[in-house]
């Protein structure tokens, strides 16, 4: 995804811009979009800032997904609790 990536000296040499896009490539990922979605979205951002409503529609949906997830595991969490509390409350 990087483009201004060098080999010198047998060594890689990455310029601050360069890891500003690892790095972004990484909190996508920890975000959960898939390798996929990165490369989409790294596409696009590349493109430059008329992109950018589309960019907000890929976080967008992430978000909801996530919030999604969030509830679900709310739910199970109160029944796992309210189960938990009926046995303690039948002893």
């Amino acid at each position: 995804m990087c483009r201004a990536v060098k080999m010198t000296m047998d060594e890689w040499r990455y310029d601050n811009q360069d890891l500003e896009h690892l790095s972004l490539i990484m909190a996508l990922h920890d975000m959960g979009f898939t390798s996929l979605e990165v490369e989409v979205y790294m596409k696009l951002l590349l493109a430059g800032d008329s992109t950018k409503w589309e960019r907000m529609k890929m976080l967008n949906e992430k978000r909801s997904q996530a919030l999604d997830e969030i509830h679900l595991k709310e739910r199970q969490l109160e029944r796992m609790d309210y189960l938990r509390n009926e046995i303690r409350n039948n002893k």
